[in-house]
């Protein structure tokens, strides 16, 4: 599933292709995805993109009478093509341009999503019970201590749960705790608000690296064999179960919470 990093440079990589560019034309091919996408979204025919902006993994297009949600879901993937590009199977949804220029969604396993809000008004309530933005000043030293206080849970199922800060994945939970040196079996309100401050310093390194990674590969968005939403990780413990830590070469170990998989260190992170 495309995370937080991901979703940002698709946005980078869509926005100068489609901002100030006039729709003629939506295409919806099936509407059966995560929610159906509603007949509302007719309405953009001949208005403009204002912007494009990121809350969480949802991406917003904005005009002039309401903002266009888009979802990757699992295996979603979003290009700027030539209107004229074969349609290829799973090509759900699509905006055409004036310019002869595409938006187009493809999304095998439909957990994705295309939904319209109406004079920007988030009535599904989508946006409105997120966390802070990881990037931004209201995730800052202090905010994660207090929101841990007197819960059990573990540290990575804490960290992962939208409501208290959105857009640290499966992925980039697991590398923060490991940089960190916080075991992610640890309860959340165990962890002194010291080791907080460095974890919440942690992840804005962490996010902001792997957007710099993948920044290049933003010129994918407009090629119809590339395969935005993923890029090359340079991952410390992610993937590498059973594999020497590359810190002090202890065996990385590998165990399940909440049906995700965490890889951790046993000498370098503690509880």
């Amino acid at each position: 599933m495309p995370e937080l990093p991901e979703v940002e440079v698709c946005r980078l990589g869509i926005s100068p292709h489609v901002i100030d560019n006039k729709v003629s034309k939506v295409i919806v091919r099936n509407a059966r995805l995560r929610w159906p996408i509603p007949e509302e979204v007719q309405s953009i025919v001949g208005q403009s993109v204002i912007a494009v902006d990121r809350r969480a993994k949802y991406l917003l297009l904005r005009f002039s009478t309401g903002t266009l949600l888009l979802h990757l879901g699992m295996s979603g993937t979003i290009r700027v093509i030539d209107e004229s590009t074969p349609v290829a199977k799973h090509d759900h949804f699509e905006l055409i341009f004036v310019n002869g220029t595409a938006l187009r969604l493809n999304d095998p396993r439909r957990f994705g999503a295309v939904l319209w809000l109406a004079e920007h008004q988030d009535e599904q309530g989508l946006l409105s019970k997120l966390g802070p933005e990881p990037l931004s000043d209201d995730f800052s030293h202090g905010y994660l201590f207090s929101k841990a206080k007197n819960r059990k849970v573990p540290i990575k199922t804490f960290l992962m749960n939208n409501q208290i800060v959105v857009g640290v994945g499966n992925i980039y939970a697991n590398e923060a705790l490991f940089q960190a040196g916080i075991l992610p079996t640890a309860k959340a309100r165990d962890i002194s608000e010291r080791r907080f401050n460095k974890l919440t310093d942690i992840i804005k390194q962490v996010l902001s690296a792997a957007i710099a990674q993948g920044g290049t590969t933003l010129k994918d968005f407009t090629q119809v064999d590339g395969r935005p939403g993923y890029f090359a990780q340079s991952l410390l413990v992610y993937g590498r179960a059973g594999k020497a830590c590359l810190t002090c070469k202890e065996t990385l170990l590998e165990i399940r919470q909440s049906n995700r998989s965490s890889v951790y260190c046993p000498n370098c992170q503690k509880n």
